[in-house]
């Protein structure tokens, strides 16, 4: 597949799919936006170089443009986004088990890995792995689990003070953070308590279960997604 300034459709069809369904409002009608703007950061490429590739997704029919300048995947481009965003996943799952890969190291490498691979070498590599639910970060594998379950989550940085809960997904687009969140304990599965925020610091404090108390900026609470405690 060829890739016009290093980025191939499917590159642009999850980045745009992962803009506009954001964990916590997993509902098409009420998703924020995706514009060109925001894809370009999310890629990390001009605007010009989005626009020529929205072009091609719309003649294609997996794009169409809203009554503003809001983007939207047609059925075929959504359906075509959350098997890009299987494929990687798995994958991932790929080099952190069998190639001992850390995890950010993993989601940095999948994408370019996954797309030598054909869909009968991806069905064979899940099944090898043992069918894993998740990617290294907590994320589902299956497109229908993570659109149910991302209505139940929210971000750390939307906990109050003494409000608790259990990370289960990490955000993948920053390699630097993911990589401060495994050194910190910061993994899905852990649960963690907030003991203290202090908005004009930009940090609150929160105690991980079975560790002590530390403080972490806002800017990192906000790409640790939770699901509360059931008794809040």
């Amino acid at each position: 597949m060829s890739k016009p300034h290093g980025h191939s459709i499917d590159d642009y069809l999850e980045a745009i799919h992962l803009l506009v369904s954001p964990v916590g409002v997993y509902e098409p009608a009420k998703a924020p936006a995706a514009i060109a703007a925001r894809v370009a950061d999310a890629l990390g490429v001009s605007r010009t170089a989005v626009g020529e590739m929205l072009k091609r997704l719309a003649a294609e029919g997996l794009l169409e443009r809203g009554t503003g300048r809001e983007l939207v995947l047609t059925a075929a481009g959504t359906e075509r986004a959350e098997q890009v965003v299987r494929r990687n996943r798995i994958v991932e799952r790929f080099l952190t088990d069998m190639l001992d890969y850390d995890p950010a190291e993993a989601h940095e490498h999948a994408s370019r890995v996954a797309a030598s691979f054909t869909e009968d070498m991806v069905e064979r590599l899940h099944a090898k792995l043992g069918y894993p639910e998740r990617c290294p970060h907590g994320w589902p594998v299956a497109p229908q689990q993570d659109r149910e379950e991302s209505r139940e989550l929210v971000s750390l940085a939307d906990l109050a003070a003494g409000d608790s809960g259990e990370i289960v997904r990490l955000t993948e687009q920053d390699g630097g953070l993911l990589s401060w969140f495994a050194a910190e304990g910061l993994a899905p599965g852990a649960k963690v308590e907030v003991r203290d925020i202090q908005p004009a610091a930009g940090h609150r404090k929160i105690q991980i279960a079975g560790d002590g108390e530390q403080f972490i900026a806002d800017r990192a609470a906000r790409g640790l997604y939770v699901r509360r405690s059931s008794d809040q």
